[in-house]
């Protein structure tokens, strides 16, 4: 019996000990004129270039200068919220740097998520409850959300374990209110974040392996081609398990496979791959018996576009034949469907 007052006296403790994320969900006020659809048009088209880190910084300067004409810009806020957790996770090293990334992205996505009064309401209501609290967000609010919980959780991870502890159900429930409004958000992205959360969880606090490999299973099902399943199921489940044969199969298929066939999330792709290969060389410091088992083969893939094969020219006199080609349909402005499809805007992602 005194082991398990132990432990909750200590959590307890522990907790106590910690503090809350000091992001508001405030809003502020407007700092300048102009056109905010203007300046949001920069933004996004710098936030296409976020591959290169010089270029997302800009556009989340950008995006900063909308809220200073539109303060609650729910576009602008949401894209810094996610810029500056990409920031952190696919573009910097250092542990302090990325802690001031996500840092940021909390403060953001934070005054996004109070865009909802109701919720910004029962938050600032201490009686109620985080999960209580949380059920006020609706289906507007998933991708800020989604966001400010994946960011405070990785933030949390480089703090003192009471930290951790004390934002651990903030996190938890935004997360599960994302899974009831949208399962599917982001490529099965809260079946992601369960399947690495019930792995780096400790094990006093309810860390799950069978949990999490079931969630991280159910997300590669649902979206075999997002990296980040992969990487999540690698470096989380596998390292703690010493599956190294799981490890490997999931590093190959990323490292083997084109970043460009989700179109709308490349950057993030490329990301994932370079934490891929991080791992692969670290592998014989993660597994013991990495070294009795030979490492997979890596054979960089080629992801160019495939040249599009010309039509047969028409035979001289075939019958049917035209001397001129048939012209192109009404409004396409000779435009191929090919091109088409091409230049459409791919479906937004708001990892």
């Amino acid at each position: 019996m005194t082991r398990p007052i132990f432990s909750l006296l200590s959590i307890a403790m522990l907790t106590a000990c910690g503090a809350k994320h000091t992001g508001t969900f405030d809003v502020g006020e407007a700092t300048a004129e102009g056109d905010a659809s203007e300046a949001t048009a920069g933004a996004d088209s710098l936030w296409a270039e976020r591959s290169d880190e010089a270029q997302l910084r800009a556009s989340l300067d950008a995006y900063k200068a909308v809220l200073a004409i539109d303060p609650a810009n729910s576009h602008a806020l949401e894209h810094l919220a996610r810029g500056y957790y990409f920031l952190g996770d696919g573009h910097l090293s250092e542990d302090a740097d990325k802690q001031a990334a996500w840092d940021q992205a909390i403060i953001y996505g934070k005054q996004c998520m109070g865009l909802n009064a109701e919720f910004k309401a029962a938050t600032e209501a201490g009686e109620v409850d985080e999960a209580t609290a949380a059920q006020t967000l609706g289906a507007d609010d998933v991708r800020c959300t989604y966001w400010t919980a994946t960011a405070l959780g990785k933030w949390a991870g480089l703090q003192s374990l009471g930290v951790k502890l004390k934002n651990i159900p903030s996190v938890k429930a935004w997360i599960a209110r994302v899974e009831e409004l949208d399962s599917t958000y982001y490529y099965a992205a809260t079946d992601r974040y369960w399947g690495a959360y019930f792995a780096a969880i400790p094990s006093f606090a309810g860390r799950d392996l069978d949990l999490s490999r079931t969630y991280l299973d159910k997300a590669i099902e649902a979206e075999p081609m997002h990296f980040g399943n992969r990487v999540l199921l690698a470096s989380y489940w596998a390292e703690k398990t010493q599956d190294v044969a799981t490890f490997d199969e999931q590093i190959a298929y990323v490292l083997n496979n084109c970043n460009n066939t989700l179109e709308d999330i490349i950057p993030e792709q490329e990301a994932e791959q370079r934490k891929a290969q991080g791992l692969l060389d670290r592998r014989d410091e993660l597994f013991i018996d990495a070294g009795t088992v030979a490492a997979p083969e890596v054979v960089a893939p080629d992801c160019s576009a495939p040249e599009e094969e010309p039509a047969p020219a028409a035979e001289e006199g075939a019958e049917g034949a035209t001397e001129e080609a048939a012209p192109a349909a009404e409004g396409s402005e000779g435009e191929s469907t090919l091109e088409a499809v091409e230049d459409a805007p791919a479906e937004e992602a708001a990892e």
